[in-house]
């Protein structure tokens, strides 16, 4: 395979706090692979250097001739003076640039512009490009073109990068966290486009659904040492562990020898210079391995909660809506003890509106909110890190308080807390400015929790967190024993967490759906089947019907009796009866295929042929159905 992309020996410090040191690996053509490592050890930091936005303390890196880097940031890098349509064609590629000049062409409608850049694109074969972006426009939601970057939110802007960097087609495609702000239509769709994309991939991510269905391998960063995995997440998962319990083994057969070294190298010291040499730099190696960690730490979330009382929390006819949008009509439900509901739904369709509805940070439109006496909530909101970058971390959790207190009467001073919450004591007295966004958002989960909850309320809570984090914080709310809600498009999370769903559709409904994600989709799914089944049933229907009644009204105009079919028409029309339905099975899967994302430009522009070409077949032989029916 061609070496892409090479990595040797980079170090990168941060301040007093070394990310990582002397670490490599190469990137090979074809891979796509997922990079792993807590929050706090520099994944961001190495993309960077990686996509030359920033520079080693030492190492090298070293890009093949004539690879294309496209790269996704977490923050991301746009020009605020420019319009959305032209900030999406900043781009040397030709074809590309082509197609800008024809978009806005068309949104001037300027006519001898749309026919000249018309035969350039011809020229250039660039119209499959063109239906490539508009699928990547339609799929992210991005139809704002004549709006300023300036204008656009958080979300908008990074939906517009991630946009932009597809759009252009690279060699070696580096993502930083590209789920985060994509809602799960988006992810799923994502998911698809990069599983079939030939682009090089080299990404970050903690949607652990992504990185076993794209990535075929996988690299982790740990203890200053690289570590690969030839196949999936499940599979890393595997061989993880094996590595782990390997290393563990290692290192106690070591302690037990290094006992016996010990008292060896301690004997007749006055005759260490006639001990053996070779004996001597063993024992130092053996002292080495036997210090070594031999267990992942782990971040241990035991907060018990506050006692729940008999009510809950009650909404009853709950309504919402802002000017022009209707979030929540006429909503009831009774929330019961220890009950664990996920809250999904496209952006925009009024989630968060929710969450803020049953904390009474807003008030309904109309409806009633009862809360229990004893509810006491623990709100974990997406834009809720209000840190001061300059006090230190200890300071930040004792401002809440110096001693958390248990209902069975014993505590835990803020310490003992922030080391549980893995911020060791030196890390303690750091400025949190020093931070990761991992480890911010650890920090800040870890404000919400002290607070000693019993309706736990999270919102996007997996954004920057760490695998490792998420893995412990999923146990912990398995057991937590109060009510938790949460929004999140992490489809594992929302599967390993929740008992139901509600289901935010749009213009106010709110559905109860009983059952995870997975379930959910599946059902969806199905019901979609089922329903273009039915379309297709009841679209023969009406084209039998309207054709008899043709074949009446023509009856009744003539007089007489009509023409029978002869043996041959027979036969042709049973055989229209089976291909027409088939045709309709190829149209509808080459227009979910085309409409997927996950079709490189040059077969999708054979496929738009190919399409066209069972389009007008299937018109013709549709036209010679209703001819024959009229006889039938």
């Amino acid at each position: 395979m061609k070496p892409y992309l090479q990595a040797e020996n980079l170090s990168k410090r941060w301040g007093e706090l070394m990310l990582f040191e002397n670490i490599s690996f190469t990137i090979f053509e074809g891979q796509k692979v997922a990079l792993i490592a807590k929050n706090g050890t520099g994944k961001s930091s190495l993309l960077n250097i990686l996509a030359e936005k920033d520079t080693a303390d030492a190492g090298d890196v070293t890009l093949t001739n004539d690879v294309k880097v496209g790269y996704f940031e977490q923050i991301p890098d746009l020009n605020p003076s420019h319009t959305v349509i032209e900030e999406i064609f900043t781009s040397d590629n030709e074809k590309i640039k082509t197609v800008k000049a024809f978009e806005l062409a068309v949104t001037k409608n300027n006519q001898d512009e749309i026919a000249s850049i018309s035969a350039k694109m011809d020229e250039l074969n660039a119209w499959a490009i063109e239906v490539e972006i508009k699928q990547i426009l339609s799929q992210l939601k991005i139809n704002f073109l004549d709006q300023l970057v300036s204008q656009l939110s958080g979300g908008q802007q990074k939906r517009l990068a991630l946009a932009k960097v597809l759009i252009d087609q690279p060699d070696l495609l580096i993502l930083d966290e590209p789920t985060n702000h994509l809602d799960l239509e988006m992810i799923e769709w994502l998911e698809g486009y990069l599983e079939k994309t030939k682009s090089t991939l080299l990404m970050v991510t903690h949607d652990r659904y992504f990185l076993d269905r794209v990535c075929n391998e996988i690299i982790e960063m740990e203890d200053n040492q690289i570590y690969r995995y030839q196949g999936n997440y499940s599979y890393f998962l595997e061989k993880r562990e094996e590595r782990i319990q390997i290393q563990q083994a290692t290192v106690a057969k070591a302690k037990n020898l290094l006992r016996t070294e010990i008292e060896w190298m301690r004997r007749m010291p006055q005759a260490r210079s006639h001990k053996a040499k070779y004996r001597i730099n063993a024992f130092y190696d053996l002292k080495e391995t036997a210090s070594q960690r031999t267990r992942d730490d782990k971040v241990e979330l035991n907060v018990k909660s506050s006692r729940l009382g008999k009510k809950i929390v009650e909404l009853h006819h709950i309504s919402k809506s802002y000017p022009g949008v209707k979030l929540i009509e006429d909503f009831s439900y009774k929330f019961q003890r220890f009950e664990k509901v996920g809250i999904i739904g496209k952006n925009g369709t009024g989630k968060s509106t929710f969450l803020n509805l049953v904390t009474q940070t807003i008030t309904p439109d109309s409806g009633t909110l009862e809360i229990g006496s004893t509810i006491k909530f623990g709100y974990y909101r997406q834009e809720g890190i209000s840190f001061d970058p300059k006090e230190k971390v200890i300071e930040a959790v004792q401002k809440i308080a110096e001693f958390i207190h248990f209902e069975d009467g014993s505590k835990m001073s803020a310490t003992q807390m922030l080391t549980r919450f893995l911020f060791p004591p030196e890390t303690q007295y750091n400025y949190i400015e020093k931070l990761s966004g991992g480890e911010q958002r650890r920090l800040y989960l870890c404000t919400v929790l002290m607070q000693n909850p019993n309706f736990l309320i999270l919102d996007e809570p997996t954004n920057d967190l760490d695998i490792m984090t998420l893995n412990v914080l999923e146990d912990y709310l398995q057991a937590f024993a109060g009510c938790v809600v949460i929004v999140s498009h992490d489809r594992f999370f929302m599967d390993k967490i929740v008992d139901h769903l509600f289901v935010f559709e749009g213009e106010g409904t709110v559905t109860d759906f009983p059952g995870n994600y997975t379930i959910y989709r599946n059902k969806v799914e199905e019901d979609q089947e089922k329903e273009k089944a039915k379309e297709q049933a009841n679209n023969r229907a009406q084209n039998q019907a309207k054709a008899q009644d043709q074949a009446k009204g023509k009856s009744e105009e003539k007089g007489q009796s009509k023409r029978k079919l002869s043996f041959n028409e027979k036969r042709e029309f049973e055989q229209l009866e089976k291909e027409i339905p088939e045709l309709e099975q190829q149209k509808t899967e080459l227009e979910d295929l085309m409409n997927s994302g996950e079709l490189p430009h040059d077969e999708l522009y054979e496929k738009s042929l190919e399409l066209d070409k069972i389009k007008t077949l299937l018109d013709e032989k549709e036209f010679r159905w209703l001819e024959l029916s009229e006889l039938n």
